[in-house]
């Protein structure tokens, strides 16, 4: 509703930049909304494992702050790794109290957002998101981490703030890197591909003679 009202007024006031800026950011707010039932379904899904999937995000506002929501507003914990910042941020109120940590140091918050993942899931973002995107891949491409399902959200997004296809022609990249990720547009998508890669969607563990001779 206020990014509503911010185009609303920007139209009254008939600055075209100011328009286009209000336009674009009532557009990506979706993206919001998107992460926020993203985060509710992993922690659902969560709910029924033994071996729980906790949704960990850097703590601030905006996409953060969706999925820490997201988790709160399904009944389950969530993290927050919030780093020190001159302009920004404090730690949203979504946060589970007692896993809200702080940070100093951006390569300490990394190692820790890595090490423990089972899956990321990059939303449309800026130099930090990209940073953090682009070192999972690079690791995962020269085999330095294990591999884990890497998935961004907002195909055009992504497909013009990169050309994938480009990287691959110059050969900075091969092809097959290209399946190293996952463009998808929507929170389904999203876990779909999360619950297939991390085999969420077998069926339940049989029993008897059969489980036996497995």
């Amino acid at each position: 509703e206020r990014l509503a009202s911010a185009e609303a007024g920007a139209e009254a006031g008939a600055d075209p930049a100011a328009i286009a800026r209000a336009r674009m950011a009532l557009s990506m707010s979706r993206y919001y909304e998107e992460a926020r039932e993203l985060s509710s379904l992993i922690t659902q899904a969560s709910m029924r494992l033994d071996e729980k999937i906790v949704v960990v995000t850097g703590g601030g506002p905006g996409i953060m702050e969706a999925g820490n929501r997201g988790a709160a507003e399904a009944g389950g914990p969530s993290i927050g790794l919030n780093i020190v910042l001159p302009h920004e941020q404090e730690p949203n109120p979504y946060i589970t109290p007692r896993l809200c940590f702080q940070f100093h140091y951006f390569a300490l918050r990394k190692m820790h957002f890595l090490m423990r993942s089972a899956g990321l899931v990059c939303f449309p973002g800026g130099f930090g998101t990209l940073d953090e995107m682009f070192e999972v891949l690079t690791l995962t491409q020269t085999g330095k981490v294990r591999k884990r399902p890497i998935v961004l959200v907002g195909r055009e997004f992504w497909s013009k703030l990169i050309n994938w296809e480009w990287l691959v022609e110059t050969g900075m990249i091969a092809a097959e890197d290209l399946k190293l990720f996952h463009l998808v547009e929507t929170a389904q998508e999203a876990w779909a591909v999360l619950e297939t890669a991390l085999g969420l969607d077998a069926p339940e563990t049989m029993t008897g003679e059969f489980a036996d001779d497995v």
